[in-house]
């Protein structure tokens, strides 16, 4: 069955990185409009994307460059761990971090997604997100991630922060606190991995989150990758643990994927020759 298509009564969504510059996308077609209790939710059509999910007018995913974004925040961090078995994602309602995360033999994949309403939209117009739920390994809590860390006693192997940039109302995503409060989830061996935003744009508050997360981790590792439809066309990621480093790689990363693999693992790593470690 066809999904109903509302006819357009914009031309196209801009998406303003400074006052006087951006990205901008012809609208071919509406799928999704809804202003739900948290933002505004658009999911539209366009010719060289493909699908594209908006949070408050900001590239969240498209189809035809996901696999960029959501592969170098979740295997790195697989690549460095011995055996993860319990995983959570804060964040990720789009669902492609959960999907990549159950390539692997892990045993729970907890999904924590403040917004049912991106969880709606995720289900109906990117195929990935309803074989991932249905997996019998993830479990799917709908919950704000920073009362979810903070209030859970659970642990994890590994956690992944797939937030928004680290700016407006996902900036609670980028504190000391919920860090902190991260770090109490963690196992033995543990990885915490999460997206921090633009290295061209967001250089000022990536150098603040460097400097308060190596007061709270002995090993912390920036890291990039490309993401066409994000701002600047590059990517960084954080590496955090207390005991595993990210190289060398202990297992090569799943069969199947588009664009990482062990000689990426390795190149993103060497943005500096030095491990960053807290004495």
């Amino acid at each position: 069955m066809r999904k109903k298509r509302i006819k357009p009564d914009i031309t196209e969504i801009r998406e303003y990185q400074t006052k006087t510059s951006g990205l901008f996308f012809v609208v071919d077609g509406i799928l999704f409009r809804k202003q739900s209790e948290f933002q505004l939710i658009e999911v539209v059509e366009n010719r060289d994307y493909g699908k594209i999910l908006f949070l408050d007018g900001l590239v969240q995913t498209t189809e035809r460059d996901e696999y960029f974004y959501h592969e170098m925040l979740v295997h790195p961090a697989f690549g460095a761990h011995p055996g993860p078995k319990d995983v959570l994602i804060i964040g990720g309602g789009d669902g492609g971090t959960l999907r990549e995360v159950l390539r692997h033999p892990v045993e729970r994949a907890v999904l924590v997604e403040i917004d049912p309403d991106v969880i709606e939209a995720a289900k109906k117009y990117f195929e990935w997100l309803g074989p991932a739920l249905d997996d019998n390994r993830a479990e799917l809590i709908v919950a704000d991630g920073i009362r979810f860390a903070a209030d859970t006693d659970r642990t994890f192997d590994l956690v992944f922060v797939d937030s928004s940039e680290p700016i407006g109302p996902s900036s609670v995503l980028h504190t000391p606190e919920f860090y902190l409060s991260l770090r109490e989830r963690l196992n033995p061996d543990g990885i915490i991995s999460s997206q921090i935003g633009s290295p061209f744009f967001h250089a000022a508050a990536i150098d603040r989150e460097h400097r308060f997360l190596r007061d709270i981790f002995r090993i912390v590792r920036l890291y990039t990758g490309p993401v066409p439809t994000y701002p600047g066309g590059t990517w960084s990621y954080v590496f955090l643990s207390d005991t595993r480093a990210p190289l060398p790689a202990l297992h090569p990363p799943p069969a199947g994927l588009k664009y990482f693999n062990p000689a990426v693992h390795e190149a993103c790593f060497r943005l500096n020759d030095t491990e960053e470690v807290k004495s």
